[in-house]
């Protein structure tokens, strides 16, 4: 077994540049595995079975990086629900459906707490964002307001001239990639049409002519970059007493990605400020009459200073445009990209969605938002997708606020709980032949009504969920879904697709807080518009 962990700890530690320190590394390490066994021991007996670890370190130094796969094969060995101790803390693993819904529905509330590591504390600037704030008033203010005025059906229908623009420009862009017989990087495509479609509905911000190829790929890379931290084993999120350390260097790193979007986020920030105080004269009217998110969360911000109820604090702004920027881009485009690999491994699935999507829209005009809830099978490809390569094949790890009990085993307060999404999207208990790739699976009378990217919200089906359950569901999936479905049919609408003479197909993932495929996917577009003028 690769000792991943083990080389995570070495590494660290060579990392310190004075012998007394590494002395004290093994003291604070002592210290807070003393403080974590002596707080569990009256429920140690009861918790779930697992693999022994080493003392001190615990199982740490045999963790593999694939820890979808290492917690699948583990569970294997020791049931659907499991423990194994890394350095000082307890973590929980479960992969059945019926766990899953111990956890998201009969026990949301005890395992709504988000157990944060480092890097996503830093993203969330301190917790600040809907992601990682602890389960209780403020994080309820925050998903409310996400909810009702980022997310909300009247909003998204009025941004649609934004989508349509941008996937009308996406396809002017192919075409000409079309022209000089070049070969697409179809998750950076992807990519950057979500940004600009994000950025704009945000603060009105758009990448264009050059700089949409100069700038897109370098936000790519930082947001790449964002979402590889928040998944990379941390000895500061083991070890507690070490996190002041920063002995990877991850916190600093987070840091410096953090502040390179802040770059960009905090002048908008400013100008709305000024908007809203009406310190900027020749915008005030204009912006106030169709405010943009960023201007309703400032106008909420400066409304929360008179009212306590409604406080949204300047953090809580920059840790929710974070998290739309990041989830808006990230998910979107790596989804895309396994849909259009998938594909190309079995073309008569391209075949059989672009015939859905010709009868649905004809090839003379464009596809619109209105056409998407008669493409059946385009919607049954990516939820089976999202089975088999999960966005977050591992979800966001819970930790219970107080000791309950989950699967007949007492789990204390504070444990990290892992839901492996990935292995219960595979498990043979719950799926036929789960490793095929079938999306006709979902073209059941049980799942013809039920939403696109979750089922649980309607029937709890804790077999699929690709984006959590309960409370803490993602809340993005409106959008998601919307962006997803429009970029995935104009790409079969508008082109044929096929892979660069001489290459070879991989379907190879690396493991992260997002499941991205190793070698990105490049395809060769041919139009297929019977009207050219539609690419222009």
């Amino acid at each position: 077994m690769a000792c991943y962990g083990g080389d995570l700890i070495l590494s660290a530690i060579k990392s310190l540049k004075y012998e007394l320190l590494v002395s004290m590394l093994g003291l604070v390490i002592w210290v807070s595995l003393f403080r974590t066994l002596k707080k569990n021991e009256k429920v140690t007996s009861y918790l779930p079975p697992g693999p022994r670890g080493l003392p001190l370190l615990g199982y740490l130094p045999f963790v593999r990086p694939d820890l979808h796969r290492f917690y699948a094969e583990l569970a294997h060995a020791y049931g659907p629900i499991f423990s194994l101790r890394l350095g000082t803390k307890l973590c929980v693993v479960v992969s059945s459906p019926s766990l899953a819904k111990e956890i998201f529905k009969e026990q949301d509330t005890i395992f709504a707490n988000p157990d944060a590591p480092v890097s996503g504390l830093i993203m969330g600037h301190g917790g600040s964002d809907i992601v990682w704030t602890p389960y209780g008033p403020r994080w309820r203010l925050v998903r409310k307001i996400c909810v009702r005025e980022v997310m909300a059906s009247s909003r998204l229908d009025a941004t649609y001239r934004i989508r349509r623009r941008e996937v009308r420009d996406m396809v002017h862009d192919l075409y000409h990639h079309h022209k000089e017989g070049t070969p697409v990087d179809i998750t950076e495509t992807a990519f950057v049409t979500a940004l600009n479609v994000i950025s704009s509905m945000i603060w009105g911000g758009r990448l264009q002519g050059e700089e949409k190829l100069r700038v897109g790929s370098e936000f790519r890379r930082v947001v790449g970059d964002i979402v590889m931290l928040l998944a990379k084993p941390n000895v500061s999120d083991f070890f507690p007493l070490l996190a002041r350390f920063d002995l990877q260097g991850v916190a600093r790193e987070t840091k410096s990605k953090i502040q390179w979007l802040d770059r960009i986020i905090d002048p908008m920030i400013v100008e709305r400020l000024k908007i809203e105080w009406g310190q900027n004269k020749s915008q005030s009217s204009t912006q106030l009459h169709d405010p943009d998110i960023l201007q309703t969360l400032v106008h909420i911000y400066k409304e929360g200073i008179s009212d306590s109820e409604m406080s949204l604090t300047l953090n809580q702004i920059k840790g929710l445009i974070m998290n739309l920027v990041i989830g808006g881009t990230d998910t979107v485009s790596t989804t895309i990209e396994w849909t259009m690999a998938q594909m190309m491994k079995q073309p008569e699935i391209m075949r059989r969605a672009q015939k859905e999507v010709d009868q649905v829209v004809g090839l003379h005009q464009t596809v619109e938002e209105f056409h998407l809830h008669e493409l059946r099978y385009l919607k049954a490809v990516v939820k089976e997708v999202l089975r088999l390569y999960s966005v977050a094949p591992i979800l966001s790890p819970r930790s219970p606020s107080q000791t309950s009990i989950l699967g007949g085993y007492t789990i204390p307060e504070g444990a990290q709980i892992i839901v492996n999404a990935w292995a219960i999207h595979r498990d043979p208990l719950s799926w036929e032949d789960p490793l095929e790739f079938r999306p006709e699976r979902f073209l059941t009378n049980d799942h013809i009504s039920k939403p696109f990217l979750n089922i649980s919200p309607i029937n709890h089906d804790f077999r699929y969920i690709p984006f959590g359950s309960g409370r803490r569901m993602c809340v993005g999936i409106p959008l998601g879904e919307r962006m997803i479905l429009l970029l995935l049919a104009t790409l079969l609408h508008s082109f044929d697709w096929q892979l660069p003479q001489g290459t070879e197909l991989d379907m190879f993932e690396k493991f992260g807080i997002a499941m991205k495929k190793v070698v990105p996917l490049a395809v060769v577009p041919t139009p297929r518009l019977v009207d050219t003028k539609l690419y222009i």
